[in-house]
Parts: structure tokens; C-alpha cells; sequence
């Protein structure tokens, strides 16, 4: 299953692999205008720890860590 979001002009790609009956892991992948120097995972997919989780749950913490990733590249929001 896979969802996209658009978070400060960047792209979150969310995908879920089914583990077991309602339950997931979950990768993102950050799409973007713009690669920084020095920014290697951009473009890559990241798995988030502590799974498996419900599927609403896996959306949420691989937005929320989508979302502080870009953060980090662009910087606090003005």
C-alpha cells in the first residue's frame, strides 16, 4: 500500500508491507525540488523502527518522520 503527501514542497512517499492480519512495516522516501549537498538519504527509502504498527499508525509515524526530516533539510518554518 502506498500514500503520497506534500509537506513544504517536498514529496513523503509512505509504503506499507503487510507482517501479519492488520499490521505493518513501513518506509518513507523524501522527493523533493532540491537536493543539499550532504543530504544522502533523499530520493531513498528509510524503514521506521518499532513496527510492526496498525495501518493508521504506520501512515502517521512515516508522515511524522517524513515531515521532521524536511524539517532538518530546509530548516524551522517561518
Amino acid at each position: 500500500m502506498q500514500r503520497t503527501v506534500e509537506y513544504r514542497g517536498f514529496e513523503i512517499h509512505v509504503d506499507l508491507l503487510s507482517t501479519s492480519k492488520d499490521m505493518f512495516d513501513v518506509w518513507f522516501r523524501i522527493e523533493g525540488p532540491v537536493k543539499p549537498p550532504g543530504v544522502a538519504a533523499l530520493g531513498e527509502r528509510i524503514k521506521i523502527r518499532g513496527g510492526p504498527f496498525s495501518r493508521r499508525w504506520a501512515y502517521f509515524v512515516a508522515e511524522i518522520a517524513g515531515q521532521a526530516a524536511i524539517d532538518v533539510i530546509l530548516g524551522p518554518a517561518e
